[in-house]
């Protein structure tokens, strides 16, 4: 960690908390159930079935078509092995014929994909009929052996309520400490990561970061961060915001000045700006520099989030602009 980390994260007052039962199980009853309903999600409920509900549970959002053939192999060996899960995670369909704008917004280019959402947020995926002991894996790097620990679980809803209330030191305390426990789990990484970046110590940032698995850094939370990182590194040589304006003031045309200002907004924070900045670009030359305002306003998206505020906005706006 590096000596400027201004959270102190060694494993702090949450690490004893964060135990395993005596088989490691999330408490199931040893009987077998039957596995939940399987629901087709929309782009109008994903909030609500998807984004909502990973605050309780994560859940596997399943990306298919009626004409793709190893979706078909792949969904009922999903479904059994979720269903073998008892309730330790939730299992959910989006048809992207019917809905392609979520897959869209992922980045998701062939199917079947299957993406897992926790705490609101994408954490982990797979892409591809894969076989059934490495859905079980996947399933189980999430929830935990025989259903997961439920401590670990209880552990990260916690520090996400702690971000969310503004209390950081708490919330960087319990990720480091479920890192004790669990030393590749990607949503403690990037949650971690993403706090000592906020709080201005990059280096201790991208030594969490370096924790990642090497198959996992495209894993959506985990590349969020990075790119946060990478595009905060990127702005840094842009040199003083106001000379850009002024240079913007007495050209409104000067793209490479509004850009360059773009970058250094995102930096300090003004996501509606930065964005509203490149629709500017786009809006007024989409060809520029070989389309270069859009494909920052992508890598913005990338590293906000699909569900932040300002994505959504900006992706609206984008929208328009496209099919105006």
């Amino acid at each position: 960690m590096s000596e400027n980390n201004p959270f102190g994260t060694t494993g702090g007052q949450y690490s004893t908390s964060i135990s395993y039962g005596a088989n490691g199980s999330a408490g199931a009853s040893g009987a077998a159930s039957a596995p939940a309903e399987i629901k087709d999600v929309t782009t109008a409920n994903f909030a609500a079935e998807v984004i909502q509900e990973s605050r309780k549970l994560p859940v596997l959002v399943d990306f298919w078509a009626p004409w793709c053939g190893p979706c078909k192999q792949l969904q009922p060996v999903l479904e059994r092995v979720v269903g073998e899960a008892k309730g330790a995670v939730k299992l959910v369909k989006m048809n992207i014929d019917e809905h392609p704008a979520i897959a869209g917004q992922l980045g998701i280019q062939s199917i079947p994909a299957v993406i897992a959402f926790h705490n609101g947020q994408p954490v982990d995926g797979f892409m591809g009929a894969v076989p059934e002991s490495q859905i079980r894996s996947f399933i189980e790097k999430l929830v935990g052996p025989n259903g997961g620990a439920p401590q670990v679980a209880e552990a990260l809803a916690a520090a996400a309520q702690a971000k969310e209330a503004g209390d950081m030191q708490t919330a960087a305390g319990i990720f480091d400490a479920v890192l004790q426990e669990q030393p590749d789990n990607l949503e403690a990484i990037a949650g971690l990561a993403d706090l000592l970046f906020e709080a201005g110590d990059a280096a201790g940032a991208q030594e969490v970061l370096s924790r990642t698995p090497a198959d996992k850094t495209e894993t959506p939370a985990i590349a969020a961060v990075a790119g946060k990182i990478r595009l905060a590194s990127e702005a840094a040589g842009l040199g003083d915001p106001a000379l850009l304006e002024r240079r913007l003031a007495e050209n409104p045309k000067d793209h490479q000045a509004r850009f360059d200002l773009a970058m250094i907004q995102n930096a300090q924070g003004n996501r509606e700006e930065a964005a509203d900045n490149l629709l500017a670009i786009f809006k007024a030359d989409r060809t520029w520099n070989d389309g270069a305002a859009r494909a920052q306003l992508l890598r913005f998206f990338e590293a906000w989030g699909m569900t932040d505020e300002a994505t959504l906005s900006a992706r609206r706006k984008l929208s328009s602009l496209l099919f105006s």
